[in-house]
């Protein structure tokens, strides 16, 4: 008789399996690399997972984001992908955290519930945060670096952030964890040069203070299953 698990085991040991499926693992930022690194996890059978974050889908997340459709606009991130997580696995308890981690909710967020996380947010200061208390507590963590202006998902790679290059994102990282003397931090990152945003005549680029880059669907997806592939292998070593 098939069963959800047939697949995986027939490449990973039951008992590493039993591991993996019994850690907690957070993300934060369910947009296109956090939505599809959550669904992986789910579909690795992960019993526990906590989904952070604040924001609500909106028209211009559907050419990327997993949870992002007509259906959804609107409706918060967190609560559409944890409906999707136990749909594929009812056993998994999933915690939705709607909130945007900063430093005024730091305190809101318990490094110590957890044995891993996956960074996927976009602000370089959450991201800090994240990383700074993710080494404190002494458990596993991937940043994800740049997607956006980018076509070539081939170009992804893990390596420590301190040999990246090429992306603007990495570049202010490295610096910001290095005056925090932050190290040994591992980051999924493209060596593909950004494409330069191109402009759109129907949008009046006045009602903006920062031009959101260009984004597709195949780019950002990869980097969130890359992600928890690294956690996945980390655990079965």
């Amino acid at each position: 008789m098939e069963t959800e698990f047939e697949r995986m085991e027939r490449i990973i040991d039951k008992n590493k399996l039993e591991i993996l499926k019994n850690k907690h693992i957070a993300v934060f930022g369910i947009g296109g690399v956090g939505s599809f690194a959550a669904e992986a996890l789910a579909r690795c059978f992960v019993k526990k997972i906590t989904l952070i974050d604040n924001d609500t889908v909106t028209i211009s997340n559907i050419n990327r984001q997993l949870i992002a459709l007509h259906s959804t606009i609107n409706k918060l991130k967190v609560d559409i992908m944890k409906e999707r997580i136990l749909d594929i696995n009812p056993e998994c308890c999933v915690k939705a955290v709607n909130l945007f981690y900063c430093k005024d909710t730091e305190n809101c967020i318990n490094f110590k519930d957890f044995d891993a996380v996956i960074d996927a947010v976009d602000t370089v200061s959450a991201k800090l945060l994240i990383i700074e208390n993710a080494k404190k507590t002494g458990i596993e963590v991937i940043s994800c670096m740049g997607t956006g202006n980018k076509l070539d998902p081939s170009r992804f790679e893990i390596t420590d952030i301190s040999k990246t290059s090429v992306c603007p994102l990495a570049r202010v990282m490295r610096n910001e964890l290095k005056k925090r003397k932050i190290s040994n931090v591992p980051v999924v990152y493209s060596k593909e040069e950004p494409l330069k945003n191109k402009d759109i005549p129907s949008v009046n680029k006045n009602q903006f203070t920062k031009i959101s880059p260009g984004s597709v669907s195949f780019v950002p997806s990869v980097a969130g299953m890359i992600a928890v592939s690294y956690l996945v292998r980390q655990f079965l070593k």
